[in-house]
């Protein structure tokens, strides 16, 4: 069984920063692209970042410059660096990741994150 945990969420100020982890565990024989989403109240879930297995990396306009996002493929681990933060970015922050097991290729999601900017 794979899991992808999260963490490092939190409330923050406007301006302030957050690094959000994401470890993927379970029998996984490879890890192709990971990702960063987020849900705001009321929207669609949206694409904040992704990285491939060769660090190749996409990001949302919103967050070009302030959000930086990196990985590590012998730990199974990924990070996003979270600096300048405004309201807007606000939401769940969910891990996500193109993963193969003996079962196959699928896509896992993690439970999410609470990512609150706030004065």
């Amino acid at each position: 069984q794979v899991q992808l945990v999260e963490s490092g969420g939190g409330l923050v100020q406007p301006g302030g920063s957050l690094r959000l982890s994401c470890a993927a565990a379970g029998s996984i024989f490879s890890i192709y692209a990971m990702g960063w989403y987020r849900q705001a109240p009321g929207k669609q879930r949206e694409l904040v970042a992704r990285i491939d297995n060769g660090g190749s990396t996409n990001y949302a306009d919103s967050v070009k410059g302030r959000f930086t996002i990196s990985r590590d493929n012998a730990k199974n681990t990924m990070e996003l660096q979270m600096n300048s933060l405004k309201p807007e970015d606000t939401g769940v922050y969910y891990c996500n990741a193109d993963l193969e097991t003996h079962r196959g290729k699928y896509v896992y999601w993690g439970q999410g994150t609470q990512v609150t900017v706030s004065s």
